[in-house]
């Protein structure tokens, strides 16, 4: 297929199958947090925030927002190292671009096919084409689909293709068969192990490419030689911005596809934190899917225990009977093989792809952006105060709140609702201080005794800015939302509802279980500072400080 970003280039994309292994790698608040949704929100709306530039003045980043208390000095304890996180803050990308542009001296570097296969992406780019001096240069690029397809474009002047070029062209290739809608319902995205930016439709990938170490010293906490391996893909993903709503309504097969790879994907990643049987359930879908009915012969016991990590994420598929080859009773290669037995022999592929999306939409976090942080431990005594460090987390954010994901044992440690929370974000004490870290504050209230306080959570990261920005888009448009509804309409976002939507299992999974306990709150083990309703602080833990 013939596809041009400009009036007179000729380009040639190539569709390639290809099979490569997952990488595993509340009331009124009191005045000293941010009342929900106040007048301090930067007025931007979704339009503003997904074409708007990226020219962000440094000390407006940063804005006074007059609270009531200083943060104390925060010092990194341990680098994390998660998978994943997102987006930008509005118009600072673009100038973090130009401004470094002419420091930058990591050139673009091949993508290596080791790390493709490990990361599950892809983004090839010919570094011998580009030549300074002629900036028309033929270009090679892979798009990866998450469905085990490449998209491999030989571009005329690939180095000024945007975004919205090479979707375009994702979008228009024959052998793919996308409907209309795709071009809403996906995005491309830059990706690597440290940092995970949607682009923008005018943005260039090349150029990101390029400038990528700059974004990801500016937004990371990783090591130099982490950052030196460190090697970005291009992938045709889920828009964070598109409605689940609308997604549930989906009837075309070709995007139900698309979207159950990126479910999967993030399921057995451990990135939607969910029960043991409910991962065992999702993971008898996905083998019946992938292997076709059951038989006797050849799906044995010993088969899932060498095949389980295929369809099970890491934390579930560890036994402690692996190490003797052995099989008990309720080991997850058992679970599975009785789960995938459970699966009728003529039940369609197309009926088990949307069971599985069914049971992810139901969770909370479907369809978040994720970012990187970490949070700090309870001091519980004289021990852990020498040997705590801090917890790895996930923020996820999406159109419904923010949630708190312990990256490493894949638990959700927060989830909050928009309509529960009260947010803010504050620079580092010492800016010039590398180790001293950006932060993001979630208030909740609780009852605590009879008594109704708030929390604050302190998240420490330096992708911080980011999570602000984009928690500022949401509530925006959940404004402007709830402000057509009338009084006698269900509101659009009704937190009892959504609870229970998120909290009861679908079928094939028994309602007599209790999942509240994967996706409840766990405040003991957080670090949080407690007020009272006069916003006084009768509580606090681990190096928060406050002055009045």
């Amino acid at each position: 297929m013939d596809s041009h970003p400009g009036d007179t280039a000729k380009n040639y994309i190539t569709v390639i199958p290809v099979e490569y292994p997952r990488s595993r790698v509340y009331p009124q608040p009191p005045e000293y947090m941010v009342e929900p949704y106040n007048d301090y929100l930067r007025e931007r709306t979704h339009d503003d925030y997904v074409s708007s530039d990226y020219k962000l003045n440094p000390e407006a980043q940063y804005e006074d927002r007059g609270r009531l208390y200083t943060v104390s000095k925060r010092f990194e304890r341990e680098k994390p190292h998660l998978s994943t996180s997102y987006l930008d803050r509005e118009r600072e990308w673009e100038k973090s671009l130009n401004s470094h542009a002419a420091a930058c001296q990591d050139p673009g570097l091949p993508v290596s096919k080791e790390n493709a296969i490990n990361t599950n992406l892809e983004m090839q780019m010919s570094e011998s084409h580009h030549n300074e001096m002629n900036p028309v240069q033929p270009l090679s690029i892979c798009v990866f689909l998450m469905s085990r397809v490449v998209i491999h474009m030989e571009l005329e002047d690939g180095a000024n293709a945007t975004a919205q070029d090479l979707l375009q062209c994702v979008l228009q290739e024959e052998q793919l068969a996308l409907p209309r809608l795709a071009a809403s319902m996906f995005s491309l995205w830059m990706s690597s192990s440290i940092l995970e930016l949607q682009l923008k439709p005018y943005h260039k990938p090349y150029e990101i490419r390029q400038k990528w170490r700059v974004l990801t010293n500016k937004y990371s906490t990783a090591s130099d030689a982490r950052l030196l391996r460190d090697e970005p893909v291009l992938s045709f993903q889920r828009n964070v911005f598109f409605s689940r709503r609308a997604e549930e309504r989906i009837k075309d097969q070709k995007l139900l596809d698309l979207l159950y790879e990126e479910a999967k994907y993030n399921i057995l990643e451990g990135r939607y934190p969910c029960e043991v049987s409910h991962y065992i359930m999702l993971g008898g879908i996905q083998a019946r899917i992938e292997l076709g009915p059951y038989i006797p012969q050849v799906h044995t016991t010993q088969f899932f225990r060498e095949q389980q990590n295929k369809f099970l994420p890491a934390h579930v598929s560890r036994s402690s009977w692996s190490w003797l080859r052995i099989s008990g009773k309720n080991s997850p290669e058992v679970r599975l093989l009785e789960q995938f037995k459970r699966i009728p022999s003529s039940t369609p592929s197309r009926k088990l792809v949307r069971k599985y999306l069914e049971f992810c939409w139901s969770l909370p976090y479907y369809g978040a952006a994720f970012f990187q942080g970490q949070v700090e431990q309870p001091v519980r005594d004289l021990t852990s105060l020498i040997t705590h460090q801090d917890i790895s987390v996930l923020v996820a954010i999406n159109a419904q709140g923010v949630y708190v994901i312990d990256n490493v044992q894949c638990t959700l440690l927060l989830g909050l609702k928009y309509e529960e929370l009260s947010w803010d974000f504050a620079k580092p004490s010492q800016e010039d201080n590398p180790d001293c870290l950006p932060c993001l504050f979630l208030q909740f209230m609780v009852l605590e005794n009879g008594t109704r306080v708030s929390k604050i959570l302190q998240v420490f990261s330096k992708q911080a800015p980011m999570m602000d920005t984009l928690i500022s888009v949401f509530v925006e448009e959940l404004k402007q939302r709830t402000a057509y509804v009338e009084e006698s309409e269900r509101p659009l976002y009704d937190t009892s509802t959504d609870s229970d939507d998120t909290q009861v299992p679908l079928t094939m999974v028994s309602r007599r279980e209790q999942p509240q306990s994967c996706l409840s709150n766990k405040l003991s083990k957080l670090t949080l500072a407690t007020f009272d309703e006069d916003g006084r602080c009768i509580g606090q833990m681990g190096s928060w400080s406050f002055s009045y």
